[in-house]
This record gives structure tokens, C-alpha cells and sequence, in this order.
């Protein structure tokens, strides 16, 4: 994936203002609440993840329950699709977006 014209290669977090990388997951293909609890602290209007090339990497029921609650907009595709999505709206504020690169 290429940002602002820097390559990245390993999983990431997108924020505003800034790229995370690597970002890992304590349960490899899980994203769970802990896993993003930075991102959820800055009220996110917008959370796009990306799952991977074959969507292998799986969104917590409880990750899903949390942004329903919260008003988050909550949207997993896998990273190929997501990062068609979050390039339609990284300009819009309190978007960010999670991206397994792999699997």
C-alpha cells in the first residue's frame, strides 16, 4: 500500500494526521476491541477494515456491537475493496481505517 508516497508493507492503522505501522493484533486474525481501543478513544465518525487480500482476518462481534452503539460507521470489506473506500472518504473528518495486508 502506498501513502502519501511511502510503500508499506506490513498491517496498518490510518488516522487523520498520522500512519501507524506495523499494527499488530494480539489474536493474528482478530480484530478485537483491545486491538483498536486508540482509534475507538477519538470518536471515530468512520472505521473502514480492511481484512486482507482474502479477507481472512475476522471483525469481534463485540468490535461490531461497539461502533453500533457508538454511532460509528462500521465498515469491513476486504483491503483491496476498503482501500477503494477509505480513498473516497480519508477527506471527509473523523474517518480511519485499519488495513491487514495479507492473507
Amino acid at each position: 500500500m502506498v501513502i502519501e508516497g511511502k510503500s508499506y508493507t506490513k498491517d496498518l492503522i490510518i488516522y487523520p494526521d498520522m500512519v501507524k505501522s506495523p499494527w499488530w493484533r494480539k489474536t493474528g486474525h482478530l480484530l478485537t476491541l483491545s486491538d483498536i481501543d486508540d482509534v475507538l478513544s477519538k470518536n471515530p465518525d468512520t472505521l473502514i477494515v480492511g481484512t486482507g487480500y482474502i479477507g481472512l482476518m475476522k471483525v469481534d462481534e463485540e468490535v461490531k456491537k461497539y461502533a453500533e452503539d457508538n454511532g460509528i460507521n462500521l465498515i469491513i470489506q476486504k483491503s483491496k475493496q476498503a482501500v477503494q473506500t477509505f480513498n473516497q472518504r480519508h477527506s471527509k473528518a473523523g474517518v480511519f481505517a485499519a488495513f491487514h495486508l495479507t492473507c
